[in-house]
């Protein structure tokens, strides 16, 4: 295919403008929180076409995923995205190293420390966004990535309230402005960074991301160079069975391209035939997955995926549904669900990667899609 990328520079400039408006009647200020599946393409657009956008609109960008390394703590990949850009201004380094009393500061910073909240000791998240701020002139966006991460740990969250108070701050008439652009790949976890009182940025909006629609296929379409050309309504239908994953139409494609002796008839049909192939494959690794769980995982995961929102672990209501849940999963099991096998339960269901939790002991799936799948598997299994 071609090297070039997608691009969708309308919907990056719009949003960008939104981002960096400021309206008395408007919440934007407080952050804006952006909700689209994982792999479809939010983590691109926010690199290769909000990024660019923003800047060329004059805001210094700082961007962190907390999705790519999940064995540091998102507080410390929060700070660490902040130091690396403080390490570009050699004034603020000096300001800050004056102000806490250090005498000597490397232009590198390897003289801080990173401790759990700052940059150093006696240098907090919010004094060192302000001394940037003052030293570029132009409004700070700072961008997280699965920032629903923030909150599995007390690291993460006093990182969030650390922002908080920078962006209170810097908000303010004496500063040209920070705004923090939050993306996660689960609506429902997004939601609890902004839906009680007690979170950082109660009350910033969430909006769904738009996906991937027609003006992309056409693009593939145009771009996938398989020697005949493809109908973008029938890879349009695909994609959506595909749940808009770009990366299944081109794992699609490039099974074709090195199909090294191949037939060369009837290029299209094959191509469709690969997506298909494609599809059921992820689907079926999902599902191997999730059947290789024991009986009381299977149940926790089942009753979890069906409950969304409303999930709680250790209600009498709960309790029952794994039962009902394991008499049709397993009927001749002798386990019995109780407090702690499902929490024991529930951890296995981290540690594989398959359920999440915040730090308050609110539970949620890593992936919805497989919440998806786990009810259009029991649909076409029919009633026991």
């Amino acid at each position: 295919m071609n090297s070039s990328l997608f691009k969708r520079t309308e919907l990056a400039a719009e949003i960008a403008d939104k981002i960096l408006f400021t309206s008395p009647t408007s919440a934007s200020s407080s952050g804006l929180f952006l909700a689209a599946p994982r792999r479809t393409g939010k983590s691109t657009f926010l690199r290769e076409d909000l990024r660019p956008q923003l800047e060329i609109k004059g805001a210094l960008v700082l961007y962190v995923d907390l999705w790519e390394n999940r064995q540091t703590d998102p507080g410390d990949a929060v700070v660490s995205a902040i130091r690396t850009e403080l390490a570009k201004h050699d004034g603020v380094l000096k300001r800050l190293a004056k102000s806490t009393g250090l005498d000597k500061v490397s232009v590198a910073g390897t003289s801080f420390a990173l401790d759990k909240l700052g940059l150093a000791q006696g240098i907090s998240l919010s004094s060192a966004l302000i001394a940037l701020s003052d030293d570029v002139q132009t409004p700070i966006v700072l961008v997280i990535d699965e920032a629903q991460h923030a909150i599995t740990t007390d690291g993460g969250t006093n990182a969030l309230f650390a922002l908080k108070a920078a962006r209170d701050e810097l908000n303010s008439t004496r500063h040209k402005g920070l705004r923090v652009v939050a993306t996660g790949s689960n609506q429902d976890k997004l939601a609890m960074l902004r839906n009680s009182k007690d979170q950082a940025f109660f009350g910033a909006p969430l909006v769904r991301f738009p996906s991937l629609g027609m003006d992309y296929v056409k693009w593939f379409c145009a771009h996938a160079d398989l020697g005949a050309p493809i109908d973008p309504d029938v890879v349009f239908e695909m994609f959506a069975r595909a749940s808009f994953r770009p990366e299944i139409l081109g794992a699609a494609a490039d099974t074709l391209r090195f199909s090294f002796g191949g037939a060369t008839t009837d290029i299209a049909g094959r191509f469709y035939e690969e997506v298909a192939l494609e599809i059921e494959s992820t689907n079926k690794e999902a599902k191997r997955v999730i059947h290789s769980l024991t009986p009381l995982q299977s149940s926790v995961f089942q009753v979890l995926a069906m409950a969304g929102s409303d999930y709680a672990p250790f209600e009498s209501k709960t309790m029952e549904a794994y039962q009902n849940a394991m008499a049709t999963i397993s009927p001749k099991s002798d386990v019995a669900p109780d407090l702690s096998n499902v929490q024991q339960a529930l951890v296995a269901l981290q540690e594989k990667g398959l359920v999440w939790k915040a730090a308050r002991g609110v539970y949620a799936l890593e992936d919805t899609s497989l919440g998806e799948l786990l009810r259009l598997d029991a649909q076409s299994q029919g009633p026991a």
